[in-house]
């Protein structure tokens, strides 16, 4: 520090930096022999998994106890072969008729109107009412979306 008139000033300079306090962490250097002030089980205490070298621990894993997802009940069936279907209703092609204008549906026209991504598989439901004669080409159908859709006038391939 200098004075200058009475006035202290704290110009910096080389000899007198310091990092700012709490950003500089000083920790031991562990596992570096009995010189270090840590003994020779450098704080991993006497034997066991966690005092070795190359010790990573699994999820899930606790001490060599039969972990806890194996140790509960395992409960219904997963069904491997199973198909899921997108179920799209006679009443929402109803409402594109009535947005768009559109009579004639496949799935190629509802993956470009969005309605749907284009690898699912469709089955047209009988829920709602159709007014209007809609032509479907469709791999399933369900029986009441079926007649629902031929007694308004439409066809269905």
């Amino acid at each position: 520090m200098r004075t200058l008139n009475y006035i202290k000033i704290n110009i910096m300079e080389l000899h007198n930096l310091k990092p700012a306090s709490g950003s500089v962490k000083v920790s031991k250097r562990i596992g570096r022999g009995t010189g270090s002030g840590r003994g020779g089980t450098s704080t991993k205490g006497h034997k066991g998994a966690k005092s070795r070298s190359g010790f990573k621990n699994k999820r899930g894993f606790e001490g060599g106890q039969m972990p806890l997802q194996m140790r509960i009940p395992k409960r219904g069936f997963k069904n491997i072969n199973r198909i899921n279907y997108t179920g799209i209703n006679v009443s929402r092609l109803s409402d594109l008729f009535d947005k768009y204008g559109i009579t004639d549906f496949d799935q190629a026209k509802l993956v470009e109107l969005g309605v749907v991504r284009g690898g699912d598989l469709l089955k047209i439901l009988g829920s709602g009412n159709v007014t209007a004669k809609l032509n479907l080409t469709f791999d399933h159908i369900t029986e009441s979306a079926k007649s629902k859709i031929l007694k308004a006038g439409g066809s269905v391939k």
